[in-house]
């Protein structure tokens, strides 16, 4: 089957890879001029398989009023009149109950753990190499009252069996020798021992090789006008320069999925929230993480990628900008240098990218009501996490075959 895949980020390539793994002839088209150029470029570095939760939980409502008016904030609100914005904040907060929280993370950890799987086989069959480290993610948590509701995260990773580990402050510096340096400033953590770490960039530019070797191509630099569609099925994607036919389309395009979308009468629930990182050199390894820590006050990631540190966080609903606010650095320069001054913040790079955020958290992957036309979309911050699974799928999907794990509750229908 000829199948035209819509994104050359880490969710598009590791789509392509397993569609021609499948046997399908396989084209990428994306507009820059090479793989994970957008939000998969300098992503916090988390592959978070446990640490795998919805932003839409029950308290957080009340906690986004105060981190509006937090100096150091992980929300940052920039309201304008725009229809997808309201429609989707208001579906945001229909799921912030304790109902669709259980819903929702159980869906989310189903398909991470199922992306475990499937990194390790994808890792074991390329051998190739991005930064990568098996340690684990440490929610750090600087009060109690931060550790006692965490509570409810240990609920939903022991009923679907994911392995953790409640620790102590001695715990926690166990985990995370550098923590000893800070250790007043901590009361406990939250570990999940499967989750991992790596380089997103470094991971999808490698394994876009491999699919170049088992004859994907990669049209880069092509802007996508549009789809052709006849008679309820996809016949072919419009680019600037060619018409493309294609027997399938799978659309990987972030943030900007629903704008294709629209076009064609569906209506995805996709909105950009926008994330920024912190790229610095390691000058102090004794003052480095080991892994990733998640910093539970600023909802900010600190992860070690080889001899580097990737400080990646904080949410801005602010539409479709990518400007760099000197306020957001100065909160990543904060949490990081407040637990791990092992860096050197006067050579970091800054960037900042649109995560694909659905307003229950859980990606759309599956058959729309076009023929032919399918999404693998919305990942939010857990796009590296869920690549390699979503991609597994969405070939099953399209090649007619059952897939491996319950797919049902995935696809966009369940919005309808």
């Amino acid at each position: 089957m000829k199948v035209t895949v819509l994104g050359a980020g880490v969710v598009g390539v590791t789509t392509a890879y397993q569609l021609a793994r499948s046997g399908h002839d396989v084209t990428v088209v994306d507009r820059q001029n090479g793989p994970a150029l957008e939000t998969s470029f300098a992503n916090a570095g988390e592959v978070s398989f446990g640490y795998c939760s919805p932003w839409a939980a029950p308290g957080i409502p009340m906690k986004a009023v105060k981190w509006l008016f937090m100096k150091h904030a992980p929300l940052i609100l920039r309201p304008k009149v725009d229809a997808a914005m309201i429609s989707w904040l208001v579906q945001m907060l229909s799921n912030c109950t304790s109902r669709r929280y259980a819903i929702n993370k159980s869906r989310m950890l189903r398909l991470a753990d199922y992306s475990r799987i499937s990194l390790a086989e994808v890792r074991d069959e390329t051998g190739i190499a991005y930064d990568e480290r098996m340690q684990g993610t440490l929610q750090l948590f600087r009060t109690q009252q931060q550790l006692d509701a965490s509570a409810k995260d240990v609920k939903a990773l022991a009923a679907d069996r994911i392995p953790y580990e409640v620790l102590d402050r001695e715990g926690c510096i166990r985990v995370e020798p550098a923590l000893a340096h800070v250790r007043e400033k901590i009361v406990g953590g939250l570990l999940t021992p499967k989750d991992e770490t790596g380089d997103c960039f470094k991971f999808t530019n490698a394994l876009a090789a491999k699919a170049v070797e088992r004859g994907v191509r990669f049209a880069y630099g092509t802007t996508i006008r549009g789809l052709d569609i006849e008679g309820g099925c996809v016949r072919a994607v419009i680019a600037e320069r060619e018409r493309l036919s294609t027997d399938a389309v799978v659309v990987a395009l972030g943030s900007y999925s629903p704008l294709l979308l629209r076009q064609v009468g569906i209506r995805l629930p996709v909105y950009p929230v926008k994330g920024y990182s912190l790229t610095i050199p390691i000058v102090d390894a004794s003052r480095a993480p080991e892994s990733t820590i998640m910093d539970e006050t600023y909802k900010i990631a600190i992860t070690r990628l080889g001899d580097r540190i990737r400080v990646g966080g904080m949410a801005e609903i602010s539409g479709y900008t990518n400007d760099l606010g000197q306020a957001r650095r100065k909160t990543l320069e904060h949490s990081v240098s407040d637990l791990f001054p092992g860096g050197d913040l006067a050579k970091a790079s800054f960037w900042s990218g649109l995560r694909p955020m659905t307003p229950d958290g859980t990606p759309v992957i599956g058959q729309t009501k076009i023929t032919g036309l399918f999404l693998n979309t919305g990942h939010g911050t857990l796009g590296w996490t869920m690549s390699c699974g979503s991609a597994r799928l969405i070939s099953d999907l399209v090649g007619g075959r059952k897939p491996q794990i319950d797919a049902t509750d995935l696809a966009i229908a369940r919005y309808a």
